[in-house]
């Protein structure tokens, strides 16, 4: 009975996601369409405190040893699943709380212009979700270790692969996040402040990542990250012995 209450608690842990993923897509989308309600000052105290809490939790709970301690609670092939429900339930509140700001930074008039960044901001957030079907979308998300948990299987991690973008950047996931937070036709101060948070916190972020892959991964990641660009592909890059061996990098976010 504790095993299938585990398999209904992953399921359940995954839709909040969903549906709280779907609702931040469109918070991104038309946030540039809301209206200020409150002053400056206490807006950007708001919105700076929203962000950094997601900050916290999501790269707080990812490092080995608050795993270490968590799993003396929480079962750990349930571990990844409460992750998924607390970043889940931060986002909301990122995006429920979320204060507007006044003034608008630019805006672009050019009809084909606002079109390419539209499917630029849908491409980004294409790319993400391809991102995570090629790492093992399940696995990320704490579906797979439930459904293990339930049917009493050994769980084991993905194998460090570079499928698809990974042979061009490290962290095309996060790229998708970038190109969506920045594609905006009409960019207030609010989406403004948002973008150069988040993209601020991406870069804090795989430089946590990447040390829990090394030592996770040892020389295999070393290889793959002397031979492959972070972010934006490179011209000059030579690959990496990973790359020729068709090994690849752990999903990004797991760490």
């Amino acid at each position: 009975m504790k095993r299938f209450f585990g398999l209904l608690y992953g399921i359940a842990c995954y839709l909040f996601f969903l549906a709280v993923f779907l609702r931040a897509i469109w918070f991104v989308w038309t946030m540039d369409t809301l209206e200020p309600r409150s002053t400056l000052t206490r807006a950007l105290l708001i919105n700076a405190g929203l962000l950094s809490a997601f900050a916290i939790q999501h790269s707080g709970m990812a490092r080995q040893g608050f795993k270490r301690a968590w799993a003396k609670i929480i079962p750990p092939p349930l571990e990844r699943s409460t992750y998924v429900f607390a970043a889940s339930l931060v986002l909301l509140m990122v995006v429920q709380f979320w204060q507007p700001l006044p003034g608008v930074v630019w805006t672009v008039h050019n009809a084909m212009a606002v079109k390419l960044l539209q499917v630029f901001f849908w491409f980004g957030w294409a790319l993400l979700f391809t991102c995570t079907l090629l790492i093992d979308h399940f696995d990320l998300f704490g579906l797979k270790q439930a459904w293990k948990y339930w049917s009493n299987e050994p769980y084991e991690p993905p194998a460090f692969r570079t499928p698809g973008p990974y042979r061009l950047v490290r962290h095309p996931l996060y790229l998708g996040f970038l190109i969506a937070f920045w594609s905006a036709p009409r960019m207030t101060s609010g989406h403004l402040f948002f973008a150069v948070m988040c993209t601020a916190y991406i870069l804090v972020a795989i430089q946590l990542e990447e040390r829990d892959l090394v030592n996770f991964h040892g020389e295999s990641y070393r290889i793959y990250r002397s031979g492959v660009s972070m972010l934006v592909p490179l011209p000059g890059k030579k690959p990496s012995q990973a790359d020729r061996k068709h090994t690849s990098a752990s999903n990004v976010l797991t760490q």
